[in-house]
């Protein structure tokens, strides 16, 4: 799990890559979860819910 402040330190570009990343892991938990019903490590999905939140914040701070 990556921190803001190490984020803030990235480029727009890597910081996109990175969401892309984040959003296709979730994909990938959620539907593993949906095809199997069995849910190993229900911390991960929150854990890349609130990667994307961050990275979404950072990219727009860097925005503005």
């Amino acid at each position: 799990m990556t921190k803001a402040k190490e984020l803030r330190d990235l480029s727009l570009d890597e910081l996109d890559a990175n969401y892309n990343d984040a959003c296709k892991a979730l994909f990938e938990l959620v539907n593993s979860r949906k095809t199997t019903k069995k849910n190993d490590a229900p911390h991960l999905k929150r854990q890349k819910r609130k990667e994307i939140a961050r990275l979404l914040t950072v990219m727009t701070e860097k925005r503005s």
